[in-house]
């Protein structure tokens, strides 16, 4: 067992600095893409497009992910996939160069599949562990958004000004530094990720088996038909709904206030921070709490940033209020996720949860594509009027939820 616990605890820091350094890259990345989109797009209601595009994509490429690491190996499959975004930001810099909108979305689209790709690395880090330091493993991993929230603040100014000496555009930088990110995380999972953790993580299961389940898995719709796994469906959905609503366009909204990009990192940085930072305590804090309470302070943390993000344009009050915006977020999905997970048998986990990550990603794409026409049309405040109406739908369904489990247990 020293064995396995030291190959645990190397493949964790191992995901751990990958997820830091491709985090970095993705939010460096973040910041700019609507800008750039509206920089090229014919018309700039599609300046969102992009971000949609890359929504979408890592949506839809998770399952095949899933199906590729089976086969390959959980450490060429992530290599893999930042090789593909390594492909897409090269594609994105020449679009970048010749003006074309169409190249960028496709760049874009092959950036999405790296994140779906990377996002898997915390299963990777949990089938390397036994059943009681898994959710300790998977919250390290996830806390690299942490660290790639610093580095994408520190590296994009820089390596913007470095570009624009070169004759390149200013908006080339973000996508520099995201190359270099994703060749660093590459490097670092080919390199550390050995022995394979699907591998290990077999091993692992012979030593801590697992009662084989009973029954056929029930039909998703049949799933869905319970409060609790609709409350946690929609608490993921129309968490990253709102999320997205307001993320997306912050970055116009600042550039339409003459802000500075070193001023626009630092508002965005300020929300990555707050979807990772809270991972932290929010394990321990649904425990305490429970599921339902997590997703109502959740909501209403989002209605919170859905009210005062639009009061000022000024950094500071809007680097708050997307703080806030992230932190919500972070509530919503970690109670939603566990929610979920606890009605469900061991037959059901997977196909379910894929089909719920499927329909976040969904209902992320078509957000990201329609804020950008709303803006538009009416203003940042509009959208977050909007985001704000779809923050109260969890808050009723997890403050109904909750009445429901109260009741039962007076019964």
């Amino acid at each position: 067992m020293t064995d396995f616990n030291r190959i645990a605890k190397k493949t964790v820091w191992v995901l751990f600095l990958a997820q830091s350094f491709a985090s970095a890259g993705f939010i460096a990345a973040a910041a700019i893409n609507p800008i750039l989109g509206a920089k090229l797009a014919s018309d700039r209601s599609w300046a969102t497009l992009p971000t949609a595009a890359y929504l979408l994509s890592g949506a839809l490429s998770a399952s095949a992910w899933g199906i590729i690491m089976d086969r390959i190996g959980r450490r060429n499959g992530i290599v893999s996939g930042l090789l593909i975004g390594i492909l897409g930001n090269i594609l994105v810099l020449f679009a970048i160069q010749h003006a074309s909108f169409l190249l960028v979305i496709l760049g874009l689209m092959m950036m999405g599949a790296t994140n779906s790709a990377v996002q898997l690395g915390r299963f990777a880090a949990a089938e390397v562990n036994p059943p009681d330091r898994r959710g300790r493993a998977i919250s390290m991993v996830v806390l690299g958004g942490v660290i790639g929230t610093i580095l994408a603040r520190v590296s994009a100014v820089p390596m913007s000004g470095f570009v624009v000496s070169l004759g390149m555009d200013e908006l080339a930088g973000a996508y520099a530094t995201t190359l270099i990110l994703f060749a660093i995380a590459a490097v670092l999972v080919f390199a550390g990720l050995r022995p394979d953790p699907r591998d290990v993580g077999k091993e692992v299961a012979k030593q801590y088996p697992s009662e084989i389940p009973h029954g056929e898995a029930r039909p998703i719709l049949q799933i869905l038909r319970q409060p609790a796994a609709v409350t946690a469906v929609a608490a993921m959905m129309l968490g990253q709904v709102v999320m997205v609503a307001i993320m997306v366009i912050t970055s116009l909204h600042m550039e339409d206030h003459q802000h500075a990009r070193a001023d626009i990192y630092t508002v965005i940085s300020a929300h990555t921070f707050g979807m990772f930072a809270p991972s932290i305590i929010s394990g321990w804090l649904l425990d305490k709490i429970g599921r339902g309470r997590m997703i109502f302070i959740g909501s209403f943390t989002l209605l919170l940033s859905c009210i005062t993000a639009p009061l000022s344009p000024n950094v500071l009050p809007l680097g708050i209020s997307l703080f806030l915006l992230g932190a919500g977020w972070n509530f919503c999905f970690v109670g939603g996720s566990t929610l979920l997970s606890d009605q469900l048998s061991p037959v059901e986990r997977s196909r379910t949860q894929g089909t719920s990550d499927f329909l976040v990603g969904l209902a992320s794409a078509i957000i990201s594509l329609s804020s950008g026409f709303i803006f538009d049309a009416s203003s940042y405040t509009m959208m977050a009027v909007i985001a704000g109406i779809l923050a109260l739908v969890p808050l009723f369904m997890a403050w109904s939820y909750m009445r429901g489990t109260r009741m039962q247990v007076q019964m």
